[in-house]
């Protein structure tokens, strides 16, 4: 193949992760930059996208109609600076590669989301976070520099700290596709954590012990009950942690003390009943789950995927949502906005939502990507099934409430959100759209979720 031949397309239907709302569109796979830069100019009058492994929950990686670049055949590691912890590697390079790469030299990822199975080009559309955004912030704050490829066919090398870098980081894509990126990274002594586990009784305990200690943790997340209600609304297990040193191992486990060990359970069925998760079943599985944290637990040793990636070690576990598939609704509300935050999560136990995956975080200083979604405060993340009857109306009544609290919605997340709040939500728009117009007058890259929400 020539380097100016197009890879070639191939209809599907493509999703994300949530398996609502699919669109059929032309799936291309480059393999070099070379090709990649072939199928953006040859991508139509729909426009292109890039896409990594399929995590982001909405529509922000689709396009109807038009053209969406599996990037994950461009996996190439290309430097690592052992010393100076660094490393340049393609945008299709997933996390896991990197944890299994990085491990054994005594380095981590400075940021990783609940799942390892996503790309570092995807990690910077999406500028994500993790457990330790308090302490670290998101990913793009640790990308030095990245090399984009843009709407006129120039691959540029995008220094942080630059409109296009801000543009870019949290920009889903739509600026252009990123093809390297140069990452810091964590140095670390063990493959394993040192984990703290404590119960809360209701959701101002949690925010209490939250506030009063987190600063000790790098680490630190929150399970939350959304079914519990009355003195109990909100409470939560309290799960904070940090990397292990290498003196707090035992002695069998300082043999191989940055060993990567993986866990993989079978794959969740193809095809589940509808309404598995019901509100009776999510009941019973929130309630033993409450009851079988200990109320205080220190220093517990876990291997990274058990503290950092549960779910990853069930293969497609996507699926138990039935054919349906799910919403994954996440907002953050700023420091001196606990009550907004309180009556969200009063609104949702009323309403009886059926979530077995709720997790609150703090958050710290905003980082600097226009469409990047952390500010200082809280942020809370659901998941619900889609056929849920009247969720739509009622994630449209808690939107307004996130918007009049000077809250947002998390994009990457987001499948269904009103285009009228983007501007309350993210101050930044103006500024992305008109370096987006300036950047890609002819609309090359473009999304299902741009069109929704005019970006």
């Amino acid at each position: 193949m020539s380097a100016d031949t197009v890879p070639v397309a191939e209809w599907g239907h493509v999703t994300g992760w949530g398996r609502t709302a699919p669109t059929a569109a032309r799936l291309i796979r480059p393999r070099t930059y070379e090709e990649t830069a072939a199928a953006v100019r040859e991508c139509g009058a729909r426009g292109s996208i890039p896409r990594g492994l399929g995590r982001a929950y909405g529509d922000a990686a689709q396009n109807a109609g038009g053209a969406v670049l599996d990037m994950t055949g461009l996996d190439r590691i290309h430097a690592i600076d052992a010393d100076g912890g660094t490393v340049l590697c393609d945008a299709g390079v997933s996390l896991h590669r990197l944890m299994e790469v990085l491990l054994p030299l005594g380095w981590f990822v400075p940021v990783t989301p609940g799942t390892r199975y996503v790309t570092v080009g995807g990690a910077i559309g999406a500028d994500i976070h993790g457990k330790n955004h308090h302490v670290s912030g998101s990913f793009a704050r640790h990308v030095l520099s990245l090399e984009l490829l843009t709407a006129d066919g120039a691959i540029r090398t995008v220094e942080r700290g630059t409109p296009l870098f801000d543009a870019t980081a949290g920009g889903m894509g739509l600026t252009g596709v990123i093809l390297t990126a140069t990452v810091r990274l964590q140095p670390v002594e063990t493959a394993l954590m040192s984990v703290d586990t404590e119960r809360a009784a209701d959701l101002d305990d949690l925010m209490a012990r939250m506030t009063a200690t987190d600063h000790r943790y790098r680490y630190s997340v929150a399970w939350i009950d959304l079914l519990a209600r009355g003195r109990s609304t909100g409470r939560a297990v309290l799960t904070r942690g940090d990397h292990a040193p290498l003196d707090a191992l035992p002695a069998r486990a300082r043999r191989e003390p940055l060993a990567f060990r993986t866990p993989r359970l079978p794959a969740a069925p193809a095809f589940l009943p509808e309404g598995l998760l019901s509100r009776t079943s999510v009941g019973l599985f929130n309630e033993l789950w409450y009851r079988k944290a200990p109320r205080s637990r220190t220093g517990q040793l876990q291997r990274i995927p058990t503290f950092f990636h549960p779910l990853d070690g069930v293969p497609h576990w996507n699926r138990i949502y039935g054919r349906g598939g799910f919403v994954q609704y996440q907002f953050v509300v700023g420091h001196g906005r606990e009550e907004a935050l309180r009556r969200i999560v009063r609104r949702i136990a009323a309403h009886r939502c059926p979530s077995f995956l709720a997790v609150l975080k703090r958050f710290g200083p905003a980082d600097a990507g226009w469409l990047s979604f952390p500010v200082p405060g809280w942020t809370l993340a659901l998941d619900v099934p889609a056929g849920l009857p009247g969720l739509g109306a009622f994630l449209d009544e808690l939107d307004e409430e996130v918007a009049a609290a000077g809250g947002r919605v998390y994009l990457a997340k987001d499948s269904r959100l009103r285009p009228e709040l983007l501007a309350a939500m993210y101050p930044r728009l103006d500024d992305f759209r008109a370096l987006r117009a300036e950047l890609d007058p002819r609309g090359v890259f473009t999304s299902d979720l741009s069109r929704r929400l005019a970006l």
